[in-house]
């Protein structure tokens, strides 16, 4: 009889001690949830808190930039600020002469890093790893070793103070998006490849013809960044122009400030109209851009 008992009472002690298990395990995913949710709300808030100061500075007096304790939402709204800035602050023709800069850019590191990288992942050439790791390996390389060669070179054949230095290197390949573009093409399937070789389809035919197409949402990642980074570069432009007639929008906002340091609203209202392109950009493209990410794989 005991014997009966105490098979009774170990078939109602193991379930229960699967709900328990289960509801522990039910316990620790919501919570890692929540902690999920609160470091994703934490950094979006470090993300944000720059924009909205820069946007709510812009629309505030001197005297509410400077008050004590701070002004976190301006009395009244001085929208005003925006067309006194843009009076002194040249927008268009900055614009004109960033996007004369940014435009090939975008093109020439696109095509330029497609094709390389297309070598890279199709093309079976021996000592292609060593080289792709060499290309790597370019990205560990600061910019201020190659800032006075480069400088010295451009000088040499006349490129300074024009945007040449800015426009040319972007047609000889960027090291992470060709990094971006080979895992993207290793995904590609191999069966088109050789299919497409057994109907005498050159090299060429077949990057312009199956592989480009395919990788679309990659391509349009790599201008996206390329033309962001042409688009908020400062330094470069600060150190091959020199003529305030071709500054681009960053050089210009630097000018502003050093000859208005005191109006920080316009200041910040001028930021606010650089910034503005590239955030309808980003918003106008991200589904694409999130695509491109999300299908670059790490293969390779």
């Amino acid at each position: 009889m005991s014997n009966v008992v105490e098979a009774k009472a170990l078939r109602v002690q193991i379930p229960l001690d699967r709900v328990a298990a289960q509801r522990r395990s039910q316990m620790l995913t919501r919570g890692g949830l929540v902690l999920a949710f609160l470091i994703v709300v934490f950094f979006t808030v470090l993300f944000v808190a720059p924009i909205y100061w820069m946007v709510v500075t812009s629309l505030k007096t001197t005297a509410e930039v400077f008050a004590i304790p701070t002004v976190w939402w301006p009395a009244r709204l001085m929208w005003s600020n925006y067309p006194d800035a843009l009076n002194v602050f040249p927008f268009i023709t900055y614009a004109a002469n960033t996007l004369r800069i940014a435009a090939p850019v975008t093109i020439g590191t696109t095509i330029s890093s497609a094709l390389v990288a297309y070598g890279f992942s199709r093309l079976r050439w021996r000592g292609r790893d060593l080289v792709f790791y060499l290309v790597l390996a370019t990205l560990m390389i600061p910019t201020w070793v190659t800032l006075v060669p480069l400088y010295i070179l451009f000088n040499h054949i006349g490129w300074v103070n024009t945007y040449r230095p800015l426009v040319v290197p972007s047609f000889f390949g960027d090291p992470f998006s060709i990094f971006l573009l080979r895992q993207f093409f290793l995904r590609q399937p191999q069966d088109l490849v050789d299919a497409a070789r057994v109907d005498g389809a050159t090299h060429l035919r077949i990057f312009t013809q199956i592989i480009l197409p395919l990788s679309r949402p990659a391509l349009a990642v790599v201008a996206l960044f390329a033309f962001i980074n042409s688009w908020t570069d400062f330094f470069n432009p600060l150190i091959y122009l020199s003529n305030p007639d071709k500054y681009t929008l960053q050089l210009g906002l630097f000018n502003f400030f050093s000859q208005h340091f005191v109006n920080w609203p316009g200041f910040m209202a001028a930021s606010v109209v650089v910034l503005a392109p590239i955030a309808v950009l980003f918003f106008l493209t991200q589904r694409t851009f999130i695509e491109g990410i999300t299908f670059t794989g790490i293969r390779g």
